[in-house]
């Protein structure tokens, strides 16, 4: 007998194997095509297919992050930024994501370039910048809103970076400083107002009670004599002789301490 009909037997059966047989990791998925027809999604694991007659296109199912590249976006109050985003998605129906679309991972770059521009374009700047949560799922909404017929879930989209023009740069610059000044200013004004007030009652207080002047007199002059100095003038108020008139006065009115009458 023949080696050759073997050999031949050995390489159909190899041949056979190597077209027949598929391991897909767990994250893929095989959609299998017979005759051009869609069979049903396979896997993971060894699968099994009819070589000529079944075709199988792989599928992950991973969470993919994708970069969209920067945008030129005219907000609603006519400032020009770019606007740059990443997106979160995943295939959750493998049949759909070969069916429904040529290349979803194309489509969704492109739906995602003019969803981006329509958004933010109808947008203020500062409703860009301040409310970037609100922008991000409204993005969000309408990508899976449109990516649901194609088997795809948008989990996520973040806009990254908000270029802005070096003059807006500069003029948010000079406004945010001018914004400080008058917090400045607002802060000062009231320190002002509040320390005005307690003079006020400091003032009523004193009026009340003369002698809290003269204490608050001995505890300047107490302090000053805490520091190193050469030379110190005291001054004294008026109001502090004013106990010592009032008995110098007393003295001359009580009866029998005035000066002798001379006789004639």
């Amino acid at each position: 007998m023949s080696i050759y009909p073997l050999i031949a037997i050995i390489v159909l059966v190899i041949f056979f194997l190597s077209a027949a047989l598929r391991i897909l990791n767990e994250y893929e998925r095989g959609v299998i095509f017979r005759l051009g027809r869609v069979i049903a999604a396979k896997g993971p694991g060894l699968i099994i297919l009819i070589p000529i007659v079944d075709k199988m296109v792989k599928v992950s199912l991973r969470l993919v992050a994708m970069d969209v590249d920067p945008q030129d976006v005219i907000t609603r109050d006519n400032v020009s930024v770019k606007v740059n985003a990443v997106i979160y998605f995943r295939v959750i129906e493998p049949v759909k994501a070969i069916v429904e679309v040529e290349n979803y991972t194309y489509a969704m770059s492109q739906l995602a370039q003019t969803t981006i521009r329509s958004v933010c374009g109808q947008a203020e700047l500062d409703d860009l910048l301040a409310e970037r949560e609100k922008i991000n799922d409204e993005l969000q909404e309408i990508l899976d809103t449109h990516t649901d017929p194609w088997g795809i879930k948008v989990a996520t989209v973040e806009l990254k970076h908000i270029d802005l023009p070096q003059e807006m740069q500069r003029a948010m610059a000079r406004q945010a400083e001018a914004e400080r000044d008058r917090r400045a200013k607002v802060i000062n004004a009231e320190g002002e107002f509040q320390a005005a007030t307690k003079l006020a009652e400091a003032s009523v207080i004193i009026e009340q009670h003369p002698t809290a002047l003269q204490l608050r007199y001995l505890q300047t002059v107490n302090e000053m004599s805490a520091e190193n100095n050469t030379t110190t003038i005291f001054p004294i108020p008026i109001d502090l002789l004013g106990p010592f008139t009032k008995m110098f006065r007393k003295a001359q009115n009580t009866p029998g301490t005035g000066e002798p009458e001379t006789s004639a």
